[in-house]
């Protein structure tokens, strides 16, 4: 806690550094002394004489031997000291030789790790002796005084200016500054030309200019000392001041500030000399004397010097003459003010890190503290003559706040700056000591006898190079100051706290702050005597000084889990009677009361551990009778609550976990004080979490409700305390509430919350006086908020039934009180009194009865799931509360049923098979109704029935908010939002078959609108213009890039979409025959309040334009037509004309310009061409499927269920203006030519013109019979073909049978095709004598084959 002298490395051989560098001051040769110069010895008085020798030489031996030591401890003086800013390199010199010493880790005598300066070049500084010159320059013609540096570091707070890197040289009537980063940026341009240059032979490289500033400084006698201050920019005040004291009456001023660079100057005349460099602008800012000196200033503000490199081989020869380089003129600078002191001559100056404060050294043995700001001298130390000046900056050391690692700024931590303080060190060499003083007026903080000889190094600069970025990542120097002893051959460095910055009055404070420390680690260290850590405490509070401080160490002891409660009270208690032994002014009642309080929680504390932990003889459980009476309920409802309440345990699989070392009684001393707070004798409980609330909770009624503690002293022991009844009420009920599971377990706990719940209305405040019953009491109103918000429903609904039977008791008594002054002796046993709680106590229990129903139907589920689950279906659903029933508007409890019902995976057929099951039948009867219940697995589910039961319970609970309709549409939106979020999963898809199950057709369509305006009509444009883009099927990755959605449930879409507005096309239709229906809520439901339903938003939508979504149903047909049959070379937009695309997208109930009157033939050869190909591919599909009997189609296609596409295309024909015939005729021929036979008789009716259509077939005849005589290759088929007549035989030859898709089709179905074909031929027909030649040809053909 106070400063310190701290050594950090040694020297290894520094008698050798000072043998080379001062010779003259070596070890004394030996028989060297005071002897004659003629080498004779004297032989008497007269011989020499009185005066041969001095009197100042007569010593004695030891006195000659000290003066000689002391003349080589002398050396250091001499020299030139220089140590870097990360102490990684000492330079020592003298005249022409320099040594450098480098830090090397060794082995101490000790065994322990020291750093150790060991040399590591030494020699002369010629150029000749070898080495390479970077960079030379001639800047001035006089003699260099001194260098100085200034680096770059990081602002404090927005209020310094930022200040750049410089490099000051000074000269003896002149100030060189050169900009840190151009230096930097040249040394490494030249150390780079000189690699090149070594590697290339070439010797002459110019190295880029260096940019400099030169100020010739007048009106000063002589320099020997600078400080630079930096750029600095005067307050409004002071620069009016100085353009007053300068350019008079009539200055002028500028609306901003100028930046100026200070410079301060020790010497003569002025002792001290302060001069203001403008820069950026060479206008007059203040006065006619500026405009001297600005007029001149963009002449010389930057010089770019000729310079010269030389860089040559030890071996090479100089040069005989080099031209001399032309030297700028400075730029002259006046000075503004100083300290004029004609006797006293200034000898250093050095500047505090933070550039307000210089420390100044004189002739006279002074030390002058200057005010570099203000221009003042504001402290003066005599008495320190050749002193040595140096600086140490200290930052506050904030225990509470750790810097974060990332903080690499020296002033900054996690929670805010730091405070800095400054010292100033001062070694006087005279005296050999080292002194530490606080500045600006503090007093002397530490001294240290160092001895004569030593040397003080300040450097007061860090690294060159860094900026605003770079710094942020480098730490300041490892030591600010040092002192080198060449004596002991040591380098040490001076610690200071921060604390001694402080006052004397603070210094106290300082020292409590200490004990407290001291009181932390007492309470953190690994003793186990409690005895020992109590006495220790003791002592320590009892000697902090500020009450403040004491608070603070109580607290600390207060909050400490190893100091038991014994040891708690004894500290508390002593501390509050040594306040009380003191005078009256001199305590804070502050203190002391909170001591009081603090003493009152520890007996409060222990008090209730002891009644937990006194056992009392638990009484018999009651019967269900006694429950009963209790609750006030009839036998039938209190079974009827029972079984509510079974059912519920079996159902809520919720877990919740509990360590084993977790006790509901056990709360510890230190989070019972955290949890609790005294305020004018009233216990307060402080916000904190739920868990913690019903911890507190715990501590003190869990026993009593468990039936093992006395609840009467418990509730007696919290009253004398201070809790008010409301704080006592609020935290059984959050206990109550958040032992759920624990409760139903016993059902003895409510005659126990009975008993506590009467006590506690009993109490003083708790219910007011003036409550009659007309009106609410605030005693039950909070009760009852509490069991609204609570989402365990089951011990919200029983301590309903207890706050029912106690309001209920309370209010019989107060009435009968009253009845029994007017009426003496009446029965009132068979009466009930009425009033407003009991009605309110009601509509609540029957409020939390439906609540738990439903929460026991989102709590069922399926027993086997046995397919993939999204995990969108795996995401918990919340519990339910009235609170959030009666918040979430009236829709709120269909869609919470609808999101259990997709959470399940169930089809909405479920519901409606809840909904009409009759009491007579039997489950399996009505699953077997209707087998696709699920959508996973078709078998009958084993919790199917349990299932349906809760659902028929939540029915007949909520008969309107759950009425088919409203259910299903809330099913239909919630399957169509979640598969927005995860289209890929083709269950949910459901929203395209859920909206068909509505009844009322107003509801479809309002439903039917909103879905294709805010999920579908945006992805249904991207799919279109992809596929008119590729114009074909697209490919996976092209469906999730623009769709976000793969090819396969893209094509599931489409369909989704042709359905949904199929639907909406019929319901549109139907919905004129219907009135719009009324949305009726529960009567104990309707106070709900919240957003607006879904139905009552599908009822708000306004009526759809028939004629556009018949226009947009033909388009997602068709979409879905090339999406399914993975159509190739097809445009969906080219089949539309400019008109038919302009309306696609568009909001569905409003006027659209559609397609009318005749299309143009081209693109009606389109749509032709489209269907067409659409009949083939059906075709195909359904051959195929044919074939490939373990696939069905609708697994592939779960939508193609009733989907008969030739009759869909035919419908599309009529709509596109092409004839239906052609598409029938077109599937009859594409039915015959796979051989299908069967099937293309029964669509061969469906055909108009079948005159024509028999002409076509008759070539697919042909084409078998050609097959089956050219192609097979038979002797019979060749005997037949001869027999043939030529007219036929070359008709046969003609046909192409590969143009069939089946060839093997028997000839007996060929035969029946040929008498078809006639029988639909007119005898006129000039192909008719054709079909009867075949008909000939085709008989003994089929009794060769019979």
């Amino acid at each position: 806690m106070s400063c310190a002298l701290v050594p950090f490395g040694h020297f290894q051989d520094l008698e050798a550094a000072r043998d080379f560098l001062c010779p003259h001051r070596g070890p004394a040769r030996p028989g060297s002394g005071p002897v004659r110069q003629d080498g004779c010895k004297s032989t008497g008085w007269e011989d020499g004489g009185w005066g041969a020798w001095d009197e100042a030489e007569l010593q004695e031996p030891e006195e000659e031997e000290a003066a000689s030591r002391n003349q080589r401890n002398y050396w250091l003086q001499d020299c030139v000291l220089s140590l870097s800013p990360t102490n990684d390199l000492m330079v020592i010199a003298n005249e022409q030789k320099a040594v450098f010493l480098v830090p090397k880790w060794k082995q101490s005598d000790k065994g322990k790790e020291e750093m150790q300066y060991a040399v590591g070049w030494s020699g002369s500084l010629n150029v000749e002796e070898g080495g390479v010159l970077l960079l030379a320059q001639l800047l001035n013609e006089d003699p260099v005084l001194q260098l100085k540096c200034r680096t770059y570091e990081i602002p404090r707070h927005p209020g310094v200016t930022e200040q750049n890197e410089e490099l000051s040289i000074l000269y003896p009537a002149a100030i060189v500054t050169i900009d840190g980063f151009s230096l930097f940026q040249s040394l490494r341009a030249c150390r780079n030309q000189v690699a090149r240059a070594a590697a290339s032979g070439n010797e002459n490289v110019q190295p880029p200019p260096l940019a400099y500033k030169k100020w010739g400084l007048q009106d000063v006698d002589t320099i020997v000392d600078h400080a630079s201050i930096g750029i600095m920019t005067l307050c409004p005040f002071d620069q009016m001041k100085t353009a007053s004291n300068i350019g008079g009456y009539n200055a002028a001023i500028k609306n901003s500030p100028p930046a100026m660079s200070q410079y301060v100057t020790v010497g003569s005349n002025p002792f001290t000399g302060f001069f203001f460099a403008l820069e950026g602008s060479s206008q007059p800012l203040l006065s006619h004397v500026a405009l001297a000196v600005a007029s001149k200033l963009t002449s010389a503000l930057f010089n770019a010097a000729s310079g010269w490199l030389g860089w040559k081989s030890k071996h090479e020869e100089e040069p005989a003459q080099k031209q001399k380089p032309k030297v700028e003129p400075a730029t002259p600078l006046a000075v503004r003010f100083g300290l004029p002191d004609s006797r006293r001559h200034g000898e250093r100056i050095c500047l505090s890190p933070c550039n307000t404060l210089a420390a100044v050294t004189d002739d006279f043995g002074r030390v002058i503290l200057l005010d570099v700001t203000r221009g003042l001298a504001v402290r003066m130390w005599k008495g320190y003559r050749d002193a040595e000046v140096g600086w140490v900056q200290t930052v506050e050391d904030l225990h509470e706040r750790e810097a974060e690692k990332m903080d690499f700024s020296p002033f900054g931590n996690a929670q805010g700056p730091s405070r800095v303080a400054q010292f100033l060190v001062i070694y006087a060499p005279r005296r050999g000591i080292l002194e530490v003083w606080s500045t600006q007026q503090g007093p002397r903080v530490g001294a240290f006898n160092v001895g004569k000889y030593c040397r003080l190094l300040y450097p007061g600069y860090k690294i060159m190079g860094l900026n605003n970025v770079t710094s942020q990542g480098w730490q300041p120097q490892t030591y600010q100051i040092c002192l080198v002893d060449p004596v002991s051959g040591t380098v040490k460095t001076v610690h200071v706290p921060f604390h001694l910055a402080l006052s004397d009055k603070k210094s106290e404070r300082a020292k409590d702050m200490h004990l407290v420390k001291k009181l932390n680690v007492l309470l953190k260290a690994k003793t186990s005597d409690p005895d020992l850590i109590e006495a220790e405490a003791k002592e320590l509070i009892l000697e902090i000084k500020y009450p403040a401080t004491k608070k603070q160490a109580l607290e600390s002891i207060l909050t400490s889990e190893r100091v038991p409660l014994s040891s708690l009270t004894n500290i508390t208690q002593t501390l509050m009677d040594n306040l009380k032994k003191q005078e009256l002014e001199c305590v804070d009642e502050g203190l002391l009361q909170f001591c009081a309080n603090k003493l009152k929680l520890l007996h409060l504390y222990e008090l209730v551990s002891k009644l937990n932990s006194q056992s009392v003889q638990k009484d018999a459980p009651p019967s269900d009778n006694d429950l009963a009476k209790l609750l006030r309920l009839e036998e039938k409802d209190f079974h009827r609550l029972q079984t509510l309440l079974e059912n519920y345990k079996k159902e809520d699989t919720q877990t919740s976990v509990q360590f084993a070392d977790e006790k509901d009684d056990v709360l510890s001393v230190k989070m019972f004080l955290e949890y609790l707070e005294y305020e004018k004798d009233v216990i307060n409980v402080k916000n904190m979490e739920d868990r913690e609330y019903v911890a507190l909770g715990s501590f003190f009624f869990w026993k009593c409700l468990c039936g093992e503690s006395s609840t009467e002293e418990m509730c007696h022991a919290l009253e004398s305390a201070g809790f008010s009844p409301q704080t006592l009420l609020s935290l059984l009920l959050n206990l109550w509430l958040s032992k759920e599971k624990d409760i139903l377990d016993k059902p003895d706990s409510v005659s126990c919350l009975h008993t506590m719940l009467s006590l506690l209305s009993k109490m003083k405040v708790a219910i007011d006086e003036s409550w009659d019953t007309q009106s609410v009491s605030p005693w039950w109103q909070q009760m009852r908020t509490a069991c609204v918000q609570s989402e365990n429903n089951a011990a919200a609904l029983l301590s309903a039934h207890v706050g029912h039977a106690v309001t209920a008791q309370i209010i019989d008594s107060v009435t009968e009180k009253k009845f029994s002054q007017i009426i003496v002796g009446s029965d009132t046993e068979s009466w009930e009194a009425l009033s407003l709680d009991t009605e309110y106590w009601k509509l609540l229990l029957k409020q939390l009865e439906d609540c738990l129903i439903l929460q026991m139907l989102l709590h069922s589920k399926v027993s086997k799931r046995t397919k993939r689950v999204s995990s969108l279906q795996t995401e918990p659903l919340g519990s339910l509360s009235v609170k959030k029933l009666l918040e979430a508007g009236k829709g709120g409890v269909a869609d919470t049923v609808a999101k259990w019902v997709f959470k399940q995976g169930f089809s909405p057929l479920v519901l409606n098979l809840a909904q009409y099951k009759n009491n007579t039948d039997s489950t399996e009867e009505s699953v077997e109704m209707h087998p696709n219940i699920f959508l996973e697995e078709s078998e009958l589910d084993a919790g199917l029935e349990t299932i349906l039961e809760l659902l028929q319970l939540a029915y007949q609970q909520f008969p309107c908010s759950l009425e088919v309709d409203v259910l299903h549409a809330h099913c239909c939106w919630e399957y169509v939002v979640q598969w927005n979020k995860d289209p890929e999963v083709k269950e949910f898809h459901l929203w395209g078959v859920t909206v068909k199950n509505l009844y009322k057709f107003v509801i479809v369509v309002g439903i039917a609108l909103m879905m294709w305006n805010t999920f579908i009509v945006k992805r249904l444009s991207s799919a279109t213009y992809l596929m008119d883009k590729v114009g074909k099927a697209p490919k996976d990755r092209l469906c999730r890039r623009d769709v976000g959605m793969g090819d396969t449930a893209m094509t599931a879409f489409l369909g989704c979409c042709s359905d949904l507005l199929q639907t909406l096309l019929e319901a549109d239709v139907s919905s004129d025959e219907m009135q719009a229906p009324v949305l009726d809520t529960e009567d104990a439901w309707v106070s709900v309040e919240g957003p607006v339903s879904i139905v009552e938003l599908a009822l708000e939508q306004k009526r759809i334009h028939y004629p556009l979504v018949e226009h947009q149903f033909m388009l997602c047909t068709i979409l879905y037509a090339i999406m399914r049959f993975s159509m190739k070379s097809v445009k969906p937009l080219s089949l539309f004309d400019s008109k038919g695309k302009n309306a696609f997208f568009k909001d569905l109930t409003s006027i659209q310009l559609l397609p009318s009157g005749d299309m143009d033939p081209n693109v009606l050869s389109i749509r032709q061409q489209f269907l067409v190909k659409v009949v083939s591919s059906a075709v195909q599909a359904l051959c195929s499927s044919q074939k490939a009997k373990e696939v069905s189609e609708e697994e592939l296609f779960p939508f193609e269920k009733g989907k008969n596409w030739p009759t869909l295309a035919a419908d599309l024909a009529q709509y596109l203006q092409i004839s239906e015939d052609v598409v029938k005729r077109h599937y009859v021929c594409e039915l015959y030519s796979y051989g299908m036979d069967h099937l293309g008789e029964e669509a061969f009716l469906q055909v108009s013109d079948k005159e024509v259509l028999a002409s076509q077939l008759l070539v697919l005849a042909g084409q078998r019979l050609a097959f089956a005589l050219l192609h097979v290759q038979t002797k019979e088929g060749m005997e037949l073909l001869a027999r043939l007549p030529p007219t036929l035989c070359t008709w046969l030859k003609a046909m192409d049978p590969q143009e069939l898709q089946n060839v093997e089709v028997p000839i007996a179905t060929t035969a029946k095709l040929i008498s078809k074909v006639l029988e639909h031929l007119p005898e006129n027909h000039g192909q008719y004598g054709l079909a009867l030649n075949l008909i000939e040809a085709v008989e003994p053909i089929l009794l060769w084959h019979s």
